[in-house]
């Protein structure tokens, strides 16, 4: 993940290659874990935290975390991101604080226009009292020196949802009624405060135990490593570290969009305005927070991701597959009971480089040759992506595409503001592409480097790939074998007109 942070990711890291070392050797106890907390802080001087005692509990959590378990272990939470609660308590109380700029001039604004009594004369400044204060920003505007500050936390910002709350102490939690666990939250935090569950011992105990692993890999990671990583290259990793094969997941994407294209002509027909399916986060925010809108108009087609582990599950019978992307909410969506034969796994690519150094394995340079999707399919990473294949799909089958209104909105605010109109009636268009993360899943959290750096590389990559059709491309796999909705259910509109 780029970050400023470096010294904060590499721990973060540095725990989670640890973790996979011990589960290579099969070695994870309860003595093993001890020592490797205390091997990352071994005292008497803390390096990170206030105390060597508080830097210990928190690697404890992690690791708990890198075990796909609950920091907290009396914690019954589902929720894919968690909060380490001890490692949450630096950031201030009070959303609003006086500056050095308060010169306790006479007109007293900030105490006259506080309707809670919070505000009250200190010696040098005026002062707020964080448990009377409401938040309401009256102070501020009222300020004639702008001398108060509005402190909004970091993870709270980068929350499209208003999902961190904190408790009377100040510590961060997350409200899972409203999480759509997008993970922006997890890389804003400069303390580490939170995390996502990691299920790299689930995948070494797979592989250790002689079982099919097969990795499925997104779009968006052709150009994370630079212009000389190919999709070849990836998978010639996977193979070094024991897993049977890996499966570009681009290939689900001209799934998705043949399948998603047929849809949308039936809406067409019928005047019905829909949503895309692929981007999870977009579809905890339609579940969430607009349910109308989820029930009435989301697309009922899976993701890539899913099609391609139900295409595998059904050609090669037991396998694991486990999906590499920037995205944390693929983990709460192979999670969902609701969608049949998902992912057994995800991991982003920081995850992927940890299982790879605790197995001595680098990525190298290889050609371009591996190609299992269309560029169609590749380009499902970046924003507009996914209308673009779709509507390919409409004129490969010789349909009249011109008349088609559509809207691409991509990151948090965009897509709440898109799907406000869509519930009051009053969006424009007919068909809706949302993705949480600005500028596609490409600038998903967990991206390797900067957008811009992956875009360049990515350009590069994809221009050498061959010109076949998305329809023409899936002649050559059984699509009548499983099921492209998200319930599982095979029936007539499975079969791939």
């Amino acid at each position: 993940m780029v970050t400023n942070d470096a010294t904060l990711v590499r721990l973060k890291h540095s725990i989670m290659e640890k973790v996979a070392g011990l589960a290579w050797e099969d070695n994870i106890n309860e003595e093993s874990l001890k020592q490797l907390s205390l091997e990352i802080s071994p005292g008497p001087v803390a390096n990170y935290r206030c105390c060597v005692y508080k830097e210990r509990e928190v690697s404890k959590q992690r690791i708990r975390l890198s075990l796909a378990q609950n920091p907290d272990p009396d914690s019954d939470s589902k929720n894919i991101v968690q909060v380490i609660r001890p490692a949450c308590e630096e950031c201030p109380l009070a959303a609003y604080t006086v500056t050095d700029n308060c010169r306790l001039c006479m007109g007293k604004a900030c105490i006259n226009s506080c309707r809670f009594g919070a505000i009250s004369i200190g010696d040098h400044r005026t002062r707020i009292d964080p448990s009377k204060c409401k938040e309401c920003g009256m102070c501020a505007n009222a300020c004639p020196y702008g001398a108060i500050a509005h402190l909004v936390r970091p993870c709270k910002r980068a929350c499209p949802v208003g999902a961190l709350q904190y408790d009377e102490f100040g510590i961060c939690y997350i409200d899972e009624s409203k999480c759509i666990q997008c993970g922006h939250c997890i890389h804003a935090c400069p303390f580490g405060a939170i995390g996502s569950k990691t299920y790299l011992v689930d995948i070494i105990r797979h592989i250790k135990a002689g079982d099919e692993v097969i990795a499925m890999v997104a779009p968006a990671t052709e150009g994370q490593f630079g212009p000389d990583i190919t999709m070849l290259s990836i998978k010639n990793a996977f193979l070094e570290m024991g897993f049977a094969d890996m499966v570009e997941v681009g290939l689900g994407g001209d799934m998705t969009a043949a399948y998603e294209s047929l849809e949308w002509t039936e809406a067409a027909h019928e005047g019905k305005k829909m949503t895309t399916s692929c981007c999870p986060a977009f579809i905890n925010m339609q579940r969430q927070h607009f349910p109308k809108v989820f029930q009435e108009n989301v697309s009922s087609i899976v993701s890539p991701m899913c099609a391609i582990s139900r295409y595998l599950k059904k050609t090669r019978p037991g396998c694991i597959t486990v999906f590499l992307g920037p995205c944390i909410a693929k983990k709460s969506e192979a999670a969902d009971p609701t969608i049949p034969d998902n992912a057994d796994y995800v991991i982003t690519y920081g995850e992927f480089r940890a299982l790879m150094r605790s197995k001595g394995v680098e990525v190298k340079p290889a050609d371009n040759s591996y190609q299992e999707s269309s560029v169609w399919g590749k380009r499902f990473a970046t924003s507009g992506g996914v209308a673009k294949a779709v509507l390919e799909c409409m004129q490969e089958r010789g349909e009249d595409t011109s008349g088609i209104k559509l809207v691409q909105v991509a990151g948090g605010d965009a897509c709440k503001k898109t799907l406000t109109l869509l519930k009051a009636g009053r969006l424009p268009e007919d068909f809706v592409e949302g993705m949480i993360c600005e500028g596609g899943c490409v600038g998903g959290p967990s991206r390797h480097r900067t957008e811009m750096e992956i875009k360049r590389a990515r350009e590069g990559l994809i221009k050498q790939a061959d010109g076949r059709k998305v329809l023409e491309n899936l002649k050559d796999y059984p699509m009548d074998l499983f099921s492209m909705y998200r319930d599982g259910h095979m029936d007539e509109t499975c079969l791939l007109k």
